[in-house]
């Protein structure tokens, strides 16, 4: 088997090598002349046998978007495009419709593994026609952990619906980062505890609370014990905004997703513009005390 890969950075480069592994032939594109196999998408359709299948795993929005509408341009009637980047699900009826125009058919993959899939395996999540699924099926067994292929693979429904999951999957991930961190947090302010990297590896075996992510969180801490040489300014992808917004869509409670994503938020801000009505407020109605910004006086009763 042949197909194209278009997006060669972390992940992708990663999945190149794997597909190769698993005796899957690669061309694959990628901006950089160091990494890339083909100068252009024109080549890259060029390369492919027909009918050609083409992974595509790139940033999601307008780079998505216009590297499916120039795929468009060069492949053809009968080809498959399946887009593995974080696109919001919306955009996989955008991107499909494009190509079915064209005959050319389309699946949405969510892919989650990061840059441990290359030994570790990739957990798949794919929407799109039955027949298109089971035509790109010998590249889900390369990518998908070893075992049994529900344990790392699902055809999730129709267009849209493997991405819809994936974002589903990722603010899952933002809460669970955000209560291991607050038990960290939690460990590291008390005297009692001398050891808090011990205790969080202790945690990885055993316990209800281990997971991948607590084993990341123990290799962070041995790297750097009291996280000295990083801040606390943590960005966010857009996934985690897009599950808080279909939680409301869908009227269904989600605070724990919700506040980690508004901590991220608030580690952007050097002071809070909330917090400094809050204490403006308290000493106007009740003539408490107030911190002075530097280099004024603090004043209060």
């Amino acid at each position: 088997m042949k197909i194209g890969l278009i997006g060669l950075g972390k992940m992708g480069f990663n999945m190149r090598e794997r597909l190769r592994r698993h005796d899957i032939e690669v061309v694959g594109y990628d901006p950089r002349p160091e990494v890339t196999d083909v100068a252009s998408l024109a080549a890259l359709a060029d390369a492919l046998p027909a009918p050609r299948i083409v992974w595509v795993m790139v940033p999601s929005g307008p780079v998505t978007r216009d590297t499916v509408s120039e795929l468009a341009g060069v492949l053809s009637e009968g080809d498959l495009v399946i887009d593995g980047g974080n696109s919001r699900f919306t955009d996989d009826a955008v991107h499909g419709k494009m190509l079915s125009e064209k005959g050319i058919g389309y699946l949405d993959a969510g892919v989650s593994g990061g840059v441990w899939g290359l030994d570790n395996g990739y957990g798949l999540m794919v929407g799109g026609d039955a027949g298109d699924v089971e035509r790109a099926m010998p590249i889900f067994d390369a990518l998908r952990p070893e075992g049994e292929r529900a344990d790392g693979f699902v055809h999730a429904g129709p267009v849209g619906a493997g991405h819809y999951a994936k974002m589903v999957h990722n603010g899952i991930e933002y809460g669970l980062m955000h209560a291991y961190a607050e038990g960290y947090e939690l460990l590291a302010a008390e005297d009692l505890v001398e050891d808090v990297t011990g205790v969080v590896r202790a945690w990885t075996k055993g316990t209800v609370v281990r997971s991948w992510l607590l084993d990341l969180l123990v290799k962070a801490l041995e790297e750097d014990p009291a996280f000295s040489e990083i801040s606390g300014y943590t960005q966010d992808s857009g996934e985690g905004r897009w599950t808080v917004e279909e939680a409301i869509r869908h009227s269904v409670p989600a605070p724990v997703i919700s506040a980690a994503l508004f901590a991220r938020f608030a580690s952007r801000q050097q002071d809070s513009p909330a917090m400094k009505a809050v204490s403006a407020l308290r000493n106007q109605f009740g003539g408490h005390a107030v911190q002075r910004a530097p280099n004024t006086e603090t004043t209060g009763a």
